[in-house]
């Protein structure tokens, strides 16, 4: 039987941050499925760094059907959760059922990657308290805030969690991410 990964996401997700995690893991063998708040075709955007701008800039990025609807998930399916950033995350936080699912993931102490802003769903559910993690360099007084000690670095693992700042880190995420999921949860 595949082992199947989750990704979740919504509009306004940062293009790379769903799409490379979903053709690296299918690379490696993982069957891959994305959950948004309704079955629908997502919107995505590209977030970069442009000179003479304090932040990033976002324009429209690709569009990418969702398998499954939040409702329709069952953690019970699924070996890993990857957590995409962009703007999605900001009003994600506040699905319950995408906050019971990810729940699920920590509770059993599954393997869970965040990136970018994909942490602000991970501290709403109260999972990151005395955890090591990166993220959006912007995000570090709420890692903070959440209970999580802040390291600006490419990838920081803690136990199955493994974040990263963005889509340029995506290497060494990716790596440590397979690292957790070989040993925890092999493709057979």
């Amino acid at each position: 039987m595949t082992q199947k990964i989750l990704i979740v996401t919504g509009d306004a997700a940062e293009s790379m941050e769903v799409l490379y995690p979903y053709q690296r893991l299918r690379e490696e063998g993982y069957e891959v499925h994305i959950a948004a708040p309704t079955r629908k075709t997502l919107r995505f955007v590209v977030h970069d760094v442009e000179p003479g701008f304090d932040t990033y800039t976002e324009k429209p990025g690709y569009s990418w059907p969702a398998d499954l609807a939040f409702s329709e998930v069952d953690p019970g399916d699924y070996v890993a959760v990857v957590v995409p950033g962009g703007r999605a995350p900001e009003y994600l936080r506040n699905d319950p059922e995408l906050r019971k699912i990810l729940k699920s993931f920590f509770d059993t102490d599954k393997p869970v990657a965040q990136i970018c802003h994909g942490p602000l769903l991970t501290a709403a559910v109260d999972a990151l308290h005395g955890r090591r993690v990166t993220a959006y360099p912007a995000l570090e007084l709420d890692m903070q805030a959440a209970g999580a000690t802040f390291r600006d670095a490419e990838t920081v693992v803690d136990g199955t969690l493994v974040s990263s700042r963005g889509w340029p880190d995506h290497p060494g995420w990716m790596r440590e991410f397979l690292a957790i999921l070989r040993a925890k949860a092999p493709v057979t």
